[in-house]
């Protein structure tokens, strides 16, 4: 069984940035494939970054150059820093982890307003 807890949303000017976690427990390996969507109102969730330990980081063509997505696997957690934070980045933002099944975390709101 996998726990995955995510947090640092919060609202945010836009131009801004933050940087949210997500905090692993469980079976977890270091091969995890581990990444973020995100789901914004009235739209369908929406993949956002993704990232395997010795794998170079995949992002979505939108995020590329603002986002980063990284993990200490001595920690069990996951980040995705963003920067350069856009009105459009205003989302439930979800982390993921695959291990028998995927497994995700219960997100945290990001708002981007001035």
């Amino acid at each position: 069984q996998v726990q995955l807890v995510e947090s640092g949303g919060g609202l945010v000017q836009p131009g801004g940035s933050l940087r949210l976690s997500c905090a692993a427990s469980g079976s977890i390996f270091s091969i995890n494939n581990m990444g973020w969507y995100r789901q914004a109102p009235g739209k369908e969730r929406e993949f956002v970054a993704r990232i395997i330990s010795g794998s170079y980081p995949y992002y979505a063509d939108s995020m590329k150059g603002r986002f980063t997505i990284s993990r200490d696997n001595a920690k069990n957690t996951m980040y995705l820093q963003m920067n350069s934070l856009k009105p459009e980045d205003t989302a439930v933002y979800y982390c993921y982890l695959d291990a028998v099944q995927r497994y995700w975390g219960q997100g945290t709101q990001v708002t981007v307003s001035s």
